[in-house]
């Protein structure tokens, strides 16, 4: 807290009234305004939580003016460039980056959970065949909380630390599973003898009729797409999470109802919306049609992948990927090929357009993730399924500081109620 105050003057008293303003590391400081409603009667109003700070953290920043993004204080670029995913898991839970000892230990443990009950793995079999993979997901993963209750006291730290690895652990399980499901193969076992990466493709793509060998750079992209979607501050996803669990349910409920929200078009879903209009464009020809329409106020054609909520000016992970789809296109010979090339035109013909500079509308990350998902072979009904695997991270990380923050209270926001006035019931016979 800082000794600066912010002032109001109540309208009806007259009185000037003062709070305080807490002072950040980072960022603008933020008024407290918890005795708002016992000064002066009201409420702020703020759809969407835009300009409302809803939690101390300090795990994630994001300036979205500079286009920077830190967790816990170490700019992506470095993490991108000499960390790797499970290494990042490590920093967003624990604060630090490892030692050598404490990696090696973590990622042991990790390989100690990646199997799950059979029971569970038998629940696949009550789903449809074409069931969405997101919602077999997030249906298992509600449900682990009945196989694992045994460590689910969230004010024990053991218990936390064990569900953090545990969660982490099985999510590729749990996806893999989905896939497999959907596509009628049989459900492949994890290979602790593997990286976490390399284990997620294996458990995707092999079969026990033939040998598979993952291919190290696509690993390595897979890797470098779940650090840079480990964690991005207090999204929809992450503050439904929190919400979730400041009722104190189990964190498996919480991780699932997040799973939930990740599910919207809106959030974990644009990935996938950048490829339909793609696919939509289908050639460079067709391109100045599509930036007419997405000029035209009166059209309700976005160009997909463009612009972010956050960041005004560039999505910093954008140009980091950016530099992996082409590596990763070149190394495969990648039948998308093509649909990356029309993306980089697309690109390069808005970006030249006066109305997208004005407004700022950069490429995000979203906008190459998806060509890299296709490049890898997994189809577009489970892109957001693999964004869940990496903010799984990032969401017990922001459970962990919730339910360790004394100041914690059970989410309760308020409304501004524009419905009927009081008004009497009438019996039947009486209503006109």
């Amino acid at each position: 807290m800082t000794d600066e105050h912010y002032s109001l003057i109540d309208p009806k008293s007259g009185r000037r009234l003062d709070f305080p303003v807490l002072e950040t590391t980072l960022g603008p400081n933020v008024i407290d305004v918890t005795g708002l409603y016992g000064q002066c009667g009201v409420f702020t109003y703020d759809p969407g939580f835009g300009t409302t700070a809803s939690c101390t953290s300090d795990v994630t920043f994001v300036d979205g003016e500079e286009g920077v993004l830190l967790y816990r204080g170490y700019p992506i670029e470095q993490l991108a460039e000499h960390s790797s995913f499970t290494e990042v898991a490590y920093l967003l839970l624990y604060g630090d980056l490892p030692t050598a000892d404490q990696l090696r230990a973590f990622d042991y443990s990790l390989c100690t959970h990646t199997m799950i009950n059979e029971s569970l793995l038998r629940f696949f079999n009550g789903f449809h065949h074409n069931a969405h993979p997101m919602a077999m997901v997030s249906g298992v993963v509600a449900s682990m909380s009945a196989f694992y209750h045994d460590t689910t006291d969230i004010h024990m730290p053991h218990d936390r630390d064990v569900f953090a690895h545990r969660i982490i652990a099985k999510l590729p399980t749990i996806a893999a599973a989905a896939y497999k499901h959907s596509k009628g193969q049989p459900f492949v076992y994890p290979l602790n003898s593997l990286d976490y990466c390399s284990n997620t493709l294996h458990m995707f793509f092999s079969v026990p009729s033939d040998d598979y060998e993952v291919d190290p750079v696509a690993a390595q992209a897979l890797d470098l797409l779940f650090i840079l979607h480990a964690d991005h501050e207090q999204n929809c996803s992450t503050s439904t999470v929190r919400l979730a669990g400041s009722s104190g349910t189990n964190p498996y409920a919480a991780i699932a109802a997040g799973i939930s929200a990740l599910w919207g078009p809106a959030h974990g879903g644009a990935n996938e919306a950048v490829i339909n209009m793609l696919e939509d464009i289908g050639t460079a020809n067709n391109i100045p049609k599509y930036i007419d329409r997405a000029k035209d106020g009166s059209d309700p054609f976005r160009l997909m992948g463009f612009g972010h909520r956050v960041y005004k000016n560039h999505d910093p992970r954008a140009t980091i990927i950016r530099k992996m789809c082409h590596r990763l296109l070149e190394r495969l010979r990648a039948n998308d090929t093509p649909l990356f090339d029309l993306a980089l035109k697309l690109e390069e013909v808005a970006l030249k357009d006066d109305y997208f500079v004005e407004k700022n509308l950069y490429p995000n990350v979203d906008f190459y993730s998806g060509i890299i998902y296709r490049a890898l072979g997994i189809p577009k009904s489970m892109f957001t399924v693999m964004f869940a695997i990496a903010r799984c991270v990032g969401w017990v990380t922001h459970w962990r500081e919730m339910v360790t923050d004394p100041g914690t209270r059970i989410g309760r926001p308020r409304q501004l109620y524009v419905g009927p006035d009081k008004r009497d019931y009438l019996a039947l016979d009486e209503r006109g």
